[in-house]
């Protein structure tokens, strides 16, 4: 059998089990099961790190990220705009006001997929639409925007072209500092960070 399946078997078991102890509210909207494995498989509940990146830079107000770990962890690093929902508490009311606003796209991320994953299906089995998972979580992120790895000489333009729009998001995201080449030389650019929004403290 394909571990894929049995990996999302064991999760839906998991989380089956955790949904008889959500909150009784008569505006949930449940997914029926069989329409939400169907969704689990799809490649398209997941972003990419690199699309991630591209928003944020760009100012995407349709982005919502959601960090879905502890109040210490989002603390001590989270991505530029997140707001912290951790996984133990997505179900309380007040943040799921963060869920299923009109015109956005709210994208899950935990270190790994795992949290971000179950946060996904829980939000998913309650009726909300147009939420996602970042692939890979801050792992990736740190691997592909943060400290990008030059693709061998041999390699395809395609993707030294990642590898250069990665470079610059890791300009950007760190505020590190670049040599751009004019008439008279080369003159150090600063790129700098934008300074994170907190839109809701603590998680609780």
């Amino acid at each position: 059998m394909n571990k894929n399946y049995i990996y999302l078997t064991l999760l839906l078991i998991v989380l089956a089990g955790g949904l008889f102890l959500l909150p009784e509210k008569e505006n949930y909207q449940h997914m029926d099961p069989e329409d939400l494995m169907w969704s689990i498989v799809q490649p398209t509940r997941y972003v990419s790190t690199d699309q991630v990146a591209k928003r944020i830079i760009e100012g995407d107000p349709t982005l919502e990220l959601i960090d879905v770990r502890t109040i210490d962890e989002f603390e001590e690093f989270s991505l530029q705009g997140a707001i912290n929902i951790p996984i133990d508490s997505i179900m309380v009311p007040e943040y799921q006001d963060y869920l299923g606003i009109e015109d956005m796209s709210a994208v899950f991320y935990s270190d790994d997929d795992i949290k971000a994953d179950q946060a996904w299906v829980l939000a998913k089995r309650l009726g909300y639409d147009h939420i996602y998972v970042m692939k890979g979580g801050l792992n990736c992120w740190i691997r592909t925007i943060i400290k990008p790895e030059r693709p061998a000489s041999t390699a395809a333009a395609s993707e030294f072209e990642l590898y250069s729009f990665r470079r610059g998001a890791s300009m950007y995201f760190t505020g590190a500092e670049i040599a751009i080449p004019d008439d008279e030389g080369k003159q150090k650019v600063q790129v700098a960070r934008k300074k994170k929004t907190v839109v809701a403290e603590g998680g609780c």
